[in-house]
């Protein structure tokens, strides 16, 4: 009988362990919030409007996608990560959020270790791009140009991947632009078309059909590599600034505490919808290349980018209020 009754006992003690795992199984139960901490027609609109279609044929709940721009994201950013860690609310934006803003902002209203990496998403570049009238068609161009004469260069906003991308690029070719921020690539971009303002060093998938119209001239990219959709357009370093290189990222985040069933489940329908054959091809065209990583992987390739941009941020004392 004392046999029988530890085989009882053990047996139920494996059934009781596993009653949180059929728990977490019923998650979605309703639709999924993820916040956008940029404007509508940036990169990470771009993506997540592509995969949310995918991703709610997978998880059987809506994709609520909300754009909370401010702050070089930090608004957005601070909003999830005071939210509840139950899988209904994650956050979708450019690595900056914790690789750059923990370095050039005095309060964020939020800690770095309060957002837990699930993935990132994609890669693209910055492209710097004139207005045509400007008669600029090379980077050395546009920085002889820049010392004979004050200019200025818009940017998605201060400290976002343009603004700092642009600064390392002052810095190292130097000159001296003036910077416009804007509340995200597309305005800055919509600017830089209209003439308001000379030129911008802004998002790739944002810039890059107004690259083809003819409407804006394509100096360089900011990344290790050329963009796939213009090939023609050099890297900086290939136009002339040794040593350059800005490649940023998308990054999908969670609240710390999401339990690892449902924030493995979230991101298994976010990366299987941007492995889409069609999907991948559509991101691509706006020059973004799908990387799809863990968890663990996302925080290494986060933590290598924060020394580098924390280098670069007090090489150029950059500093946000």
């Amino acid at each position: 009988m004392t046999r029988r009754t530890v085989i009882a006992a053990a047996l139920a003690l494996l059934a009781f362990a596993a009653l949180p795992s059929h728990a977490q199984s019923n998650w979605p139960e309703k639709p999924i919030r993820v916040l956008l901490p940029f404007p509508p027609g940036g990169p990470s609109d771009i993506v997540m409007r592509v995969a949310a279609e995918k991703m709610q044929a997978a998880l059987g709940q809506p994709i609520v996608i909300d754009n909370k721009p401010g702050a070089g994201g930090n608004l957005g950013a601070s909003e999830v990560a005071r939210a509840a860690p139950d899988g209904y609310t994650w956050l979708w934006g450019t690595d900056t959020l914790t690789t750059v803003n923990p370095h050039v902002y005095k309060s964020m209203g939020y800690k770095v270790e309060d957002l837990q990496p699930v993935t990132v998403g994609t890669r693209f570049n910055q492209t710097l791009v004139c207005h045509p009238s400007v008669g600029v068609k090379t980077v050395a161009e546009l920085v002889a140009k820049a010392k004979a004469a004050p200019m200025a260069y818009a940017s998605g906003g201060a400290g976002v991947p343009g603004h700092l991308s642009m600064e390392l690029l002052q810095s190292m070719a130097g000159f001296e632009m003036t910077h416009v921020p804007y509340k995200g690539p597309a305005p800055a971009t919509q600017d830089v078309i209209g003439g308001q303002v000379p030129c911008g060093l802004l998002a790739g998938p944002t810039v890059l059909p107004h690259v083809r119209s003819g409407r804006l001239v394509a100096l360089a990219v900011s990344g290790s590599t050329r963009s796939p959709t213009l090939p023609e357009v050099p890297t900086m370093a290939e136009a002339g600034v040794a040593g350059y290189r800005a490649d940023f990222t998308l990054v999908m985040y969670a609240p710390k505490g999401v339990p690892p069933a449902t924030l493995q489940r979230f991101r298994k329908a976010f990366v299987d919808a941007l492995s889409l054959p069609e999907v991948t091809e559509k991101l691509r065209a706006s020059d973004q290349v799908v990387v799809g990583n863990t968890p663990e992987e996302a925080a290494q390739v986060l933590a290598a980018d924060s020394r580098k941009w924390g280098e670069v941020a007090r090489r150029i004392k950059l500093g946000l209020d």
